[in-house]
């Protein structure tokens, strides 16, 4: 099966070099769905002009070329070309993906080592809802290179080392290891560290013991490293809780935090200097790459060596750079990291490029991810002005899903399960349907709603045509029938479904979920046009109708849990 998009840009290609010559077979088509037929290529417009002959007179060479064409062609206007499908291309293409597990998503060629770099939420701090975003698109994007057949490394990025955890772990001694692994276990971390910080603040002798610990710790000592681990440990267990309601894939196996590059950033910054690429600025090793300069028109320095001899963002940052290239062997990188950052990859990226790090085979990209906003459009907070802790946010999420469907006759259990997905979902889904380097309004009301783009309305697609199966006695995998389109709804429906495979392709190009969000959207709109005008299993349905019309549904059903799951949203089997 092939996207008729794809297969009508090939097709125009090489009617243009028939027509025009082999010069021409390179040019954008400027195929779009159109309102007058399936598509419109508009190329002859663009080439009219390079052509030197009007466009109505391109366009109907075009045409003279695509008379074998499976469908029809017809010159409209000034020049556009009007391209309607022939029912039968359709519903051959349409019975291929139904017999196609993946429902026409092919596999990445060649197959790619893809390093994604997301959530990082910082040890030393609660997980709040600012790591809700990069958590949730990232994960997105490492399920759909998967998908596609790439060899996805999951890096979580954790915030784990640094002058803090000097006081951190005496604040640890000080109230006993038992009582600092239950604060933090149950994701009290912000209390955790507030409360360090005040005994830091506000007393010389803590203040002392603190700045001693951060020397032994990054010197190795072993006992301070043992109660390092200790409150590390209970840490990831809980940021795990955070993960395992969310429904993400990042295990323990993928952190790859700040002290993991602790070992590699003196040889780092001692390489950057060796090779000339950073020099000594006011006793800081700086790295100036060409092309960022401040507000004074001087260039922008990259300190990857403090004048103290600490190290920075900066420093991880490039050694991770050439571990993920050198070791790791990657093809493409992507920072899921929040759009403030931007600047700073920016120059990261160039500072690794001018040291001979990151070469052109390589593809490092900061997915910006915009700021989470509260309904009143300023950062979402509590009302007393701290950011509201991410478990918290998400639990309320449940709540109100269980809330929604506590009438719907469902056991305690069922009702419970069937609450943790819409929750979840509505979450997952609110955010990923909007492009992720824009600011996003967090709004449980419309994000809960069973109506428009949202999660709930997603999954109930999916339950409303499982129910159909149910009715019908059939399992949608034991579907028999083929595709017959009989009714513009079959059709319509049909055709957006055969574009499946090549948008699954183009939003792991580009980054984007909320494509595939849009995309899915639309097939749950077709659907219930469909659903409404074309009945499928009542009363008075021939059985050969039927049996076409459950064959679509399982096609769309198939494309739908698909989609879903690769945007990591949960899908019930009722709701």
């Amino acid at each position: 099966m092939t996207d008729p998009q794809t297969v009508l840009t090939e097709r125009v290609q090489q009617a243009l070099a028939h027509a025009f010559g082999s010069e021409y077979a390179d040019a954008d088509p400027l195929i779009r769905p159109s309102q007058f037929a399936d598509f419109q290529a508009n190329v002859a417009m663009s080439l009219a002009k390079r052509l030197r002959r009007a466009p109505r007179e391109v366009a109907e060479a075009i045409a003279a070329e695509l008379s074998d064409f499976p469908g029809t062609v017809e010159v409209s206007g000034p020049g556009f070309l009007n391209i309607a499908l022939d029912d039968s291309w359709i519903e051959s293409e349409a019975a291929a993906m139904l017999d196609d597990p993946r429902a026409g998503v092919g596999f990445a060629t060649p197959p790619q080592t893809v390093v994604v770099d997301y959530s990082a939420p910082n040890a030393a701090k609660e997980m709040h809802v600012g790591h809700l975003r990069t958590t949730i698109v990232g994960d997105s994007l490492a399920r759909m290179h998967e998908h596609l057949g790439n060899t996805v490394i999951r890096q979580n990025h954790l915030g784990d080392w640094g002058t803090p955890f000097g006081m951190l772990i005496e604040h640890l001694l000080d109230i006993g290891e038992e009582a600092a692994v239950a604060q933090l276990e149950a994701g009290m971390g912000t209390e955790y560290y507030q409360a360090a910080r005040s005994q830091f603040d506000g007393g010389e002798e803590f203040k002392v013991r603190s700045r001693k610990r951060v020397t032994m710790l990054q010197s190795g000592d072993p006992e301070t490293l043992r109660l390092w681990h200790v409150f590390m440990d209970a840490t990831i267990r809980y940021f795990n809780k955070v993960y395992g309601m969310l429904g993400v894939t990042l295990t323990d196996a993928d952190i790859a935090g700040e002290s993991m590059y602790n070992p590699m950033l003196e040889k780092t910054c001692d390489d950057l200097e060796a090779a000339g690429v950073a020099v000594l600025s006011e006793g800081a090793l700086c790295v100036f790459p060409p092309g960022f300069t401040g507000s004074d028109d001087k260039p922008l320095p990259l300190i990857v060596r403090k004048s103290d001899g600490g190290y920075g963002y900066a420093s991880t940052d490039m050694a991770a750079i050439r571990y993920r290239v050198d070791d790791l062997k990657s093809d493409r990188m992507l920072y899921v990291v929040g759009a403030d950052q931007a600047l700073h990859f920016r120059m990261v990226f160039a500072a690794a490029k001018l040291a001979g790090w990151l070469p052109e085979t390589v593809s490092a990209e900061h997915v910006q991810i915009g700021m989470m906003l509260g309904k009143d459009g300023r950062r979402f907070k509590t009302r007393s002005g701290e950011s509201i802790k991410l478990m918290d946010l998400l639990q309320e999420a449940v709540d109100r899903a269980a809330a929604a469907i506590a009438d719907r006759g469902y056991d305690e259990t069922t009702r419970a399960e069937i609450a943790q997905a819409v929750g979840m979902g509505a979450v997952k889904y609110a955010d990923l349907s909007v492009s992720h380097d824009s600011e996003y309004v967090f709004d449980y009301d419309r994000m809960l709603g069973f109506n428009g783009n949202t999660g709930p309305y997603m999954q109930y697609a999916t339950a409303r045509i499982r129910s159909i199966f149910r009715r019908a006695g059939v399992a949608p995998a034991d579907t028999t029938g083929r595709i017959v389109l009989g009714h513009p709804a079959e059709r319509a429906l049909a055709l957006h479904l055969l574009g499946f495979g090549a948008l699954v392709e183009q939003v792991a190009a580009l980054s984007e979920p909320h494509r595939l969000c849009a995309f899915l959207f639309e097939t749950a709109s077709l659907f219930s046009t469909f659903y409404e005008e074309c009945p499928v299993a009542k009363d008075g349905v021939d059985a050969e109708t039927k049996a076409h019309r459950l064959a679509l549904c399982a096609l769309t059903l198939r494309v739908l849990e698909t989609g879903l799951d690769l945007l990591g949203v949960p899908v019930p089997e009722r709701m």
